[in-house]
């Protein structure tokens, strides 16, 4: 079968300079043996890729194929959905917009957005970013599901995804509970165009991308993948894996999920987000590290987790780093780094897991996530 193709580790160098390692060492050969474990597990994924960096210096470690009909390894430079992990993105719009003072954490949905349900008016910036809103699930709304189940490439007006929800009044009261949400972040997206007068879109392009170097990173409104991508496939044995790539509309999940991006890319990303010098002004940085233990992220990653504003703490056996992980139909994301920025992690791999989804497999993916945390914080 083409998912057992598999390639060794790489250490290369990243944009112009760096460091060539002539062979893996023996940790990164153990690393290899259970990337190759897990693409041979019945129900696994076809492919994974993980991009561990440090300096100028990246590891690329891999197995099994970007895409079962084309058989090859997928690449740092491929295409992907990278599932929940856009609300990092939205919190580091939010949050910067905060340092220009665009927005404050404690700014709320009525002041920012009066025309939402005035049961939501007294929930804050702060409570979206940390999902302690209290905010109902849209794509849990019967009517979306029906929409969805009758046309999975259904172009939604995404800045309206909320009002599959207006009808209903919060689900708790804002404040101490912790329940992930995609609303919070369609909300978040909303209170920044409505404090600047932008698109989402645009922030995304002014506020992240640019400043970062993000040139593979978009936020699309169809269900078509950028070339060249890592296709994403349903796999239920017996049947051979089901390419779900373009199956669904980004529309659907906009702010919460639709970003597509590349395994460098998203680690450039991550470094910013998590750590990275300049970014986020040190009184802002505080405040995203103001964590909730025991809140997951979707589905949990490594080790105990803890959320955070739009960042979550993943607690290992070796030490913690911080990202987002994230799971769309053919897809399952990890994105983290260390404290500083300094040091930083992607794990992708081409199936959906997640609590509902596989949890068996979601336990395995955990384990192999977590070897590759250690390996990262020994670098």
């Amino acid at each position: 079968m083409a998912a057992s193709v598999a390639l060794a580790v790489l250490i290369q160098p990243v944009e112009a300079a760096g460091t060539v390692s002539p062979s893996p060492s023996p940790s990164d050969r153990a690393l290899q043996e259970r990337l190759e474990k897990l693409v041979r597990t019945p129900g696994g994924p076809p492919g994974v890729i993980a991009l561990l960096r440090e300096g100028d210096r990246t590891a690329v470690c891999r197995a099994g194929v970007a895409g079962t009909a084309a058989g090859r390894p997928p690449r740092t430079g491929d295409h992907m959905r990278i599932a929940s992990v856009p609300k990092a993105f939205s919190g580091a719009v939010a949050l910067r917009l905060a340092d220009r003072r665009k927005l404050d954490l404690d700014d709320t949905v009525g002041e920012r957005l009066p025309s939402l349900p005035a049961a939501w008016h007294r929930v804050t910036l702060r409570q979206l970013l940390q999902h302690t809103s209290g905010l109902p699930d849209f794509p849990t709304a019967p009517a979306f599901t029906e929409i969805l189940q009758a046309d999975p490439r259904h172009h939604f007006d995404s800045r309206r995804l909320l009002d599959f929800v207006a009808d209903e009044g919060l689900r708790f009261p804002p404040g101490p509970r912790y329940a992930y949400s995609n609303s919070d972040n369609t909300a978040v997206a909303l209170m920044a165009g409505a404090a600047t007068g932008q698109r989402y879109e645009r922030l995304l392009e002014r506020l992240v991308y640019a400043p970062l170097g993000l040139r593979e990173t978009s936020l699309p409104q169809g269900y078509r993948m950028p070339r060249p991508y890592i296709h994403g496939y349903d796999v239920t044995p017996p049947a051979p894996p089901e390419d779900i790539s373009e199956a669904l509309s980004a529309s659907g999940v906009w702010a919460s999920g639709g970003i597509v991006s590349t395994p460098k890319d998203l680690n450039a990303f991550i470094r910013a987000w998590a750590g990275g010098h300049g970014f986020l002004s040190p009184a802002t940085r505080r405040q995203q590290r103001t964590f909730l233990p025991g809140a997951a992220s979707e589905p949990a990653g490594p080790g105990a987790n803890a959320g955070g504003l739009a960042i979550f703490r993943y607690t290992t056996r070796c030490g913690a780093v911080y990202g987002h992980t994230g799971n769309f139909p053919g897809y399952t994301q990890l994105a983290a780094a260390t404290a500083d920025g300094k040091r930083s992690l992607t794990f992708s791999i081409n199936t959906q897991t997640s609590k509902s989804v596989k949890p068996e497999l979601l336990a395995q993916v955990r384990a192999v996530q977590e070897d590759f945390v250690c390996a990262l914080l020994r670098r």
